[in-house]
């Protein structure tokens, strides 16, 4: 087995957890989501309430989702590292553009449901 063959299964392999991740998060969200719908309905709870524990979950859910980008471009790095061609670094360049303004809005707009 070569050096390149092994980086490939590993690429694979981080890419994998990356979508583990995401999975892993999006149904904790959905969790906590459908629990706070059918326990926040109590004459008790206040729609200040609900909308803290919504923040709450978004809040959550954005980690997970920013997690799993971050492991997707190190994928990517290592990926470039073994396939140096121009062409892959400029399609590396522009996927790590891109997923880093996903990062940097959603990262802010999870900083502004904390203000809220």
């Amino acid at each position: 087995m070569s050096l390149k063959e092994i980086v490939e299964g590993l690429v694979l392999f981080i890419n994998a957890i990356s979508i583990l991740i995401l999975i892993y998060g999006v149904v904790k969200a959905t969790l906590s989501f459908v629990y706070n719908e059918f326990t926040k309905n109590s004459k008790h709870a206040t729609e200040l309430d609900k909308r803290m524990s919504i923040n709450r979950i978004k809040y959550q859910l954005g980690t997970y989702i920013l997690l799993s980008l971050e492991v997707l471009i190190a994928a990517d790095i290592i990926e470039s590292i073994i396939n140096p061609t121009y062409q892959d670094l400029i399609i590396l360049a522009g996927v790590v553009i891109i997923r880093t303004a996903i990062s940097f809005f959603l990262a802010k707009e999870i900083e502004n449901s904390d203000e809220d």
